[in-house]
């Protein structure tokens, strides 16, 4: 009888209650051999209370029935996603990401790459059995070429269907992982093996040395529509020669990479020194801003140029922009709050003062100003709508201002004008006009000719409005 792994529960405790002493895996499937030289390594190493196991969506998704640690589920793809953020939520603990050829060479493939890049503290067992076991054995990512599977009845075409993807050798071209190796269950030598890479990988997240990498070959006999002996047999003779057995780097020597120290003050200490800026803005109104229009008419700029301003002036500042698929040509907002106090949320569904530039996001966002709030629009925007009542609106001519001084790409310019004269930000004005110059630092020659229009504005508006 083969004994149990001290890893494992007691029993096997499923929805439906059966089976409690066996596994869910159908006979001769690799995934089983595995799990038992998992819990082996994690009940030897004296580790099961410290680590934390990450299922994925496949064949693999209820590890959680058997392993005796933490366990979390994560969505399709995303298990190397989730070992990401629970190895930096738990320092110090061991984080495994348990996935297949599906979870992670395909849907998941962005996730695992970018966590190996970085260098994440997890290991990643990879079980690639060259096929879709869960889902009834369509062709995968890792299916060898001519190999028939449910959607390549045929074969696999690599002309059509692309060759078969080797995550240890792409993963091997990334700077950061720490130890990358590639063995296989097929036999009783060959299991030997993989329990040694198996329990390194683990020793390197005990040690907190980085990122892991052991890619298992698997028989699946269900879907490869063999017996047990004979997929075993193919995951030797066929996947080892598309996919050969090997450590492809070591480097648990090396020194793990460091982050840099960030300086971190303590709670207390920031309550008892107080806030600079909430000592110079005492007494200020918080007022919120919402500019919008086409993307390309400078309306992020013309909030950042608020923003900054806020900023020097020891204000409380957010800016938050929000732009479409295109950047330019799309609609664009975005939002400013300038406040004598800590700021809960950059968003403004209620602002004090809109600016529009353009017809839809006048539209759009003209009922949602303040009752007591100001509209500010392109006087040449048509305005086809019931204007919101208890709202002061203003039709000014920015665009004809910036043309008319020969800059027709400065109407953002020109409202900024217009909001000075008509003292609606709340700022000295030598703060905004600081600011608007900074916001030209790299192009100094633009800066006078945008300071006359700004003037050209004020002056409109106080012959007009």
């Amino acid at each position: 009888m083969i004994k149990k792994a001290e890893g494992f529960y007691e029993y096997f405790v499923r929805k439906d209650g059966s089976k409690t002493k066996a596994t869910h895996y159908c006979a001769g499937c690799g995934h089983g051999i595995l799990h038992k030289l998992i819990a082996e390594a994690v009940a030897e190493m004296g580790i099961q209370d410290d680590t934390v196991f990450v299922s994925p969506v496949g064949c693999g998704a209820f590890c959680y029935y058997y392993f005796d640690c933490g366990n979390v589920a994560a969505p399709h793809g995303r298990a190397s996603a989730v070992a990401t953020g629970l190895s930096r939520a738990l320092p110090g603990k061991v984080v495994i990401a348990y996935q297949g050829d599906g979870d992670l060479g395909a849907i998941g493939f962005n996730n695992a790459f970018q966590a190996a890049n970085r260098g994440e503290k997890f290991a990643c067992f990879f079980v690639n059995n060259a096929i879709y076991g869960m889902t009834g054995g369509q062709m995968a990512p890792t299916t060898l070429p001519d190999q028939k599977t449910a959607t390549s009845p045929a074969g696999r075409d690599v002309a059509k269907d692309g060759y078969p993807l080797k995550v240890c050798e792409v993963l091997n071209q990334l700077e950061a992982p720490v130890f990358i190796e590639r063995v296989s269950v097929a036999d009783t030598k060959r299991i030997l093996k993989a329990k040694k890479a198996i329990r390194k990988a683990l020793e390197i997240q005990k040690e907190g040395r980085g990122y892991a990498l052991v890619e298992i070959l698997s028989p699946c006999p269900t879907n490869m529509k063999m017996t047990a002996v004979d997929a075993a047999q193919f995951t030797i003779d066929a996947m080892e020669k598309i996919y050969p057995l090997g450590n492809f780097r070591d480097h648990s020597e090396d020194p793990p990479l460091q982050p840099r120290q960030i300086a971190v003050k303590d709670l207390q200490e920031l309550v008892e020194a107080g806030s600079p800026s909430d000592v110079n803005a005492q007494g200020f109104a918080e007022k919120e801003f919402k500019f919008c229009g086409f993307g390309g008419q400078g309306i992020l700029s013309l909030g950042l140029v608020l923003a900054h301003a806020g900023n020097d002036t020891g204000k409380n500042v957010s800016w938050f922009p929000s732009y479409g698929p295109e950047q330019r040509g799309g609609t664009a907002s975005c939002s400013v709050v300038l406040s004598g106090r800590e700021i809960g949320s950059p968003t403004v569904d209620r602002p004090d003062v809109l600016v529009a530039m353009n017809q839809p996001s006048l539209e759009k966002f003209a009922p949602t100003v303040k009752t007591g709030g100001v509209v500010i629009y392109d006087a040449q925007i048509p305005v086809e709508f019931d204007l919101p009542r208890d709202v002061t609106m203003y039709a000014f001519p920015a665009a004809e201002i910036a043309t008319s001084h020969g800059v027709p790409k400065a109407a953002n310019t020109a409202l900024l004008g217009a909001l000075l004269s008509l003292d609606l930000i709340g700022l000295p004005e030598e703060a905004v006009m600081s600011a608007l110059k900074e916001s030209f630092a790299a192009k100094p020659k633009l800066i006078p000719k945008n300071l006359e229009i700004v003037e050209a504005a004020k002056a409109w508006v106080r012959s007009n409005l």
